[in-house]
């Protein structure tokens, strides 16, 4: 058995091994992305395929950085942060249990999404993406998380477990193919991290021998960014050592002849630590898959990897930096001036030092011409233009402008013209935030479906909304029927309070919002209210909202056998409604035929309810 271990580990070593050189140049141009968006603008990739710094070819030579690629970053940022889809579950059939299921099942996402603050872990993955152009979230089960359900034989704290969901960077992951298009397409997966021993220890329980990893870390350079006679700083991506530490690699193969349930390999250093079948169910129709969920900044076709910006601004950036460091090497020699001096006419020592400052005193050999500075030449016009076309380029590539730092009053555009403008955007951007979007959507489909592998007991969950109400509900397994998820429809550009406000003023004048009898009813109020801002005055509850819920439950507990009574605080007529249209339904036509009571009770419960209010 020790001896089929070592051959798994050897063969997993070896091909991670392998598939780290097909991927390194990929890794060479994530980190030119890197260092360019931290200013590092004045390196390239060497001949060993590490990043080099380019020096000064003359001591007076301009350096400075005029970082472009930054401040174009910060704007696409913004506006991709803006993109939170909502999204909703759509029921297995029409029968009103599965669709009590598909209300249930999201709550159970707002849940975890309040709980794990998705929205910073959706933001944190954009910046990657952004940056790398590739970027994956791993969605799991940490069995350690959650409350205490009991204790083991040993006397250890059981656990009901949770979800667990991180970033991945893309120098994490290894794919089997670079020309997979997407994760479906992948027959294996690698994840490598580099982990300190007493880490590794604490995760699997196995001690590995401690070495020194290669990985990431900020540095700072300043021999070649700056100006005549001063230098700058800037920090830049450099390979570090990181001591006692370990690669924990996890291989993920789909399933096969050999093995149906597909297979996950874990090694810590040099020992396996596991190898059996895929621990989740979260492909379709049940089936095992990777854990992952893939997000790009811009599809590559052919790769799996996508494209960055950054990728595409480099040139211009390198191109800019040219253009402004000319211009002030230009404006140097016309400032300092360059001095004509006839040879042995003056000490060169002492006017080199102190060249020819306001008030000097300048001896020159009898009889030689006095040194005089040279006719200077203007700037040439091309070099403006080529600045102002750079400039250009930059919106152009980058799919984003400064709109908001231009002054529209002066310029006389409309308003139609600006919002126009803005929309082109936002357009610009879809690709972007649609990748953004279907990584959300997939990310909600697995949380249900862990759920529904491992949530066998009721468990407690709450949802807290933007108005302050908590609302608290128990599920389980059984309570999720579908995982078939949509899109609410969303419309990015009115993401602004100011845009949001505006739009609601119309619906409110031109009565969109209003009931037949043109008035507003309490929940619309409360509703209107809650999206201006001023959240829900004196935290009124709208009473048909909770008296739908309470029928609902009546359903719910009376399909099961329980005999409800009618109260007087019920609102009747509403109760009425919501039983006659579960009597309707093919789930209650199921269950009346196992249940011949089911009918009595159904029928006696309503009319409890018309006696009441005289019917």
């Amino acid at each position: 058995m020790k001896k089929n271990d070592d051959k798994l580990v050897k063969e997993i070593l070896d091909d991670f091994k392998d598939r780290a050189e097909k991927r390194k140049s990929f890794d060479m141009i994530w980190k030119m992305n890197m260092n360019f968006l931290m200013g590092n603008q004045y390196c390239n990739v060497g001949y060993g395929g590490n990043i080099e710094e380019s020096e000064r070819q003359f001591f007076w030579q301009e350096r400075e950085v005029f970082n472009h690629i930054a401040p174009l970053f910060d704007i696409r940022y913004a506006k991709l942060s803006k993109v939170k889809p909502d999204i909703s579950i759509i029921p297995s059939t029409n029968d009103e249990r599965d669709k009590q299921s598909a209300k249930v099942c999201k709550k159970i996402y707002q849940s975890v999404k309040n709980k794990l603050n998705l929205d910073c872990i959706t933001n944190k993955a954009i910046k990657w993406a952004e940056v790398c152009g590739t970027v994956f979230y791993k969605i799991g089960w940490n069995s350690e998380k959650g409350i205490i359900v009991g204790k083991d034989e040993k006397g250890q704290s059981l656990r009901s477990g949770d979800i667990e969901i991180s970033v991945v960077s893309p120098f994490e992951i290894y794919p089997d193919s670079t020309v997979c298009e997407s994760l479906e397409e992948c027959q294996s997966l690698i994840h490598a991290k580099a982990y300190s021993v007493e880490q590794i220890k604490q995760m699997y329980g196995v001690e590995v021998e401690g070495k020194k990893v290669n990985t990431f870390s900020l540095d700072s350079t300043n021999e070649s960014i700056g100006g005549l006679g001063f230098n700058g700083t800037v920090p830049k991506i450099i390979e570090s050592n990181k001591s006692n530490s370990a690669i924990v690699v996890e291989r993920y193969c789909r399933p096969t002849v050999d093995f149906p349930n597909g297979r996950l390999s874990i090694v810590a250093g040099d020992r396996l630590v596991y190898d059996g079948e895929l621990p989740y169910k979260i492909g379709k129709d049940g089936e095992r898959d990777f854990p992952f969920v893939r997000q790009t900044c811009s599809e590559e076709p052919g790769c799996f990897w996508g494209t960055s910006v950054i990728e595409r601004l480099i040139p211009v950036q390198r191109a800019y930096n040219a253009i402004k460091n000319r211009k002030h090497e230009f404006v140097n020699r016309l400032s300092m001036g360059v001095l004509s001096v006839e040879d042995g006419s003056v000490d060169l020592d002492n006017l080199e030092d102190e060249g020819l400052c306001p008030g000097k005193v300048l001896v020159y050999r009898q009889g030689a011409n006095a040194p005089k500075f040279l006719d200077g030449e203007s700037l040439p016009s091309g070099i403006e233009n080529e600045e102002e076309k750079l400039l250009e380029e930059f919106t152009k590539i980058s799919g984003v402008s400064e709109t908001l730092g231009t002054d529209y009053a002066s310029a006389n555009i409309s308003g139609v013209a600006l919002e126009l403008m803005i929309s082109q955007d936002e357009i610009r951007l879809n690709a972007t935030s649609e990748s953004i979007k279907i990584a959300t959507k997939e990310i909600a489909s697995i949380i249900l479906k862990l759920y529904k592998q491992f949530a066998l007991f009721p468990r407690l969950a709450k949802i807290i909304g933007e108005n302050g109400e908590i609302e608290m509900f128990y599920f389980s397994s059984s309570d999720i029927s579908s995982d078939d998820i949509i899109l609410e429809a969303q419309n990015d550009n009115l993401n602004s309070i100011s845009q949001k406000r505006e739009m609601i003023f119309k619906l409110l004048e031109n009565g969109i919002l209003e009931n037949d009898d043109g008035k507003l009813s309490n929940r619309m109020k409360c509703k209107v209210l809650e999206m201006l801002g001023m959240g829900v005055w004196e935290n009124a509850q709208d009473l048909n909202e909770l008296h739908i819920k309470k029928a609902s439950n009546e359903n719910l507990k009376m399909l099961d056998g329980v005999v409800c009574k009618s109260l007087e605080i019920d609102d009747h007529k509403l109760h009425i409604n919501e039983h006659i249209a579960f009597m309707l339904g093919q789930d209650y036509e199921i269950q009346k035929q196992k249940n011949e009571k089911l009918e009595e009770i159904f029928l006696n419960h309503i009319k409890s309810h018309k006696q009441q209010i005289g019917g």
